[in-house]
Formats: structure tokens, sequence, C-alpha cells
């Protein structure tokens, strides 16, 4: 957290299916902007077809961040030095999880998870393919020994969400919290 309280966040949106979790995750924080200093956003080639086929539209382009290629080494969070707080990649394909779990470090999402990971920063990973492999598990592991958090895109229904993106939110909100922003959701036994 920066001397005014407010967080710097890389989103990382990969080519798994689960759009919906990255868009209510944008929403939220554009919801959420007062506590925030930047968000950054990579968003691949791949992630941008499944958004449309899943969501019917280009809705991820009407966002008012700072969107980068993943090509782009020159993204300040490609540097500990820029001081971004978390990293949350949703959906986070299992190749992408793989890949920082073995320290690869060959596209800007690989690379700002890395440098995330050696400055003892919040990483949150929200895979959504199941069922896991044993290479999986051992990938969750890794990464969760180096210090990321494995957040799986398992919606909750005790709050008894009514529509797909009511399920979807009750994973959106978990990362929210994870992020350590405030925010008003369900809150079991309240």
């Amino acid at each position: 957290m920066h001397l005014d309280g407010k967080k710097k966040i890389v989103v990382a949106v990969c080519g798994a299916s689960g759009s919906i979790y990255a868009k209510l995750l944008l929403d939220k924080l554009q919801q959420l902007n007062t506590q925030l200093n930047d968000v950054a956003v990579i968003m691949s080639d791949n992630a941008k077809d499944i958004w449309k086929f899943e969501l019917g539209d280009e809705s991820y382009s009407g966002y008012p961040f700072e969107f980068y290629a993943k090509s782009d080494f020159m993204a300040p969070f490609a540097s500990g030095s820029a001081k971004y707080d978390t990293m949350v990649i949703i959906p986070c394909s299992m190749g992408v999880l793989g890949r920082i779990a073995g320290g690869t470090s060959d596209d800007l999402v690989t690379r700002a998870a890395d440098v995330v990971l050696k400055e003892r920063r919040r990483l949150i990973l929200v895979p959504r393919d199941m069922p896991f492999s044993l290479i999986h598990i051992r990938n969750m592991q890794a990464v969760t020994e180096a210090g990321g958090i494995i957040c799986p895109a398992m919606p909750s229904y005790y709050s008894k969400p009514q529509t797909i993106e009511d399920l979807a939110m009750t994973v959106v909100n978990r990362v929210i919290d994870l992020i350590g922003l405030e925010n008003e959701s369900y809150r079991w036994s309240e």
C-alpha cells in the first residue's frame, strides 16, 4: 500500500474460459476506484476472442484502465521499482500457471507475476479449469510455496445467488477481499 493508502493493481486476463469473472472484477474495480491509484490490464488476443465468444461483446475496450500488450516489457510493472501491490490473473489458464510455477517469464503476464513474487507482494491466480491433473496441483503448490494465492473460480451458494452474474460475483468478491479492498458483499452469518 502506498502513502495515500491506495493500491496499484495489475489484472491479467488469460485465454481460459471464464471471461465473466474478468468482466465483473473490472466492473468492481471501477466502482472501488477511490481505493486505487492505478489499475493496469494485460489481455491476450485469445482472451479478447473468448470474451467476445462468451459475453457477446467487446466491452473490455470500454474500461478507463491502461491496457498493455503481452509483449510490452516496458510496462511499469515489469519491474519491482514500480511498486504495484497486487496482481490478479483472472481467469488463469493452466499454461500460464505452469509457466509461473516454472519461473518462465516469456511474456508480460509471467514477467509481472515473477516480479510480484520476487518482491513478496500479492499474486492471486484464479484458475477456472477443472478437474485438476497432478501437474496442475503441483504447479499450484509451487506458486503457493512461492507466496502466491490460488483462488479457484469455485462459486459459493450460501448467499443464494439468483443469476449467473450473482454466482460469478461470489468468486469476484472473494478476490476483492484477497486484494484488501473495502467492499460490501454477503458475509457468512451476518
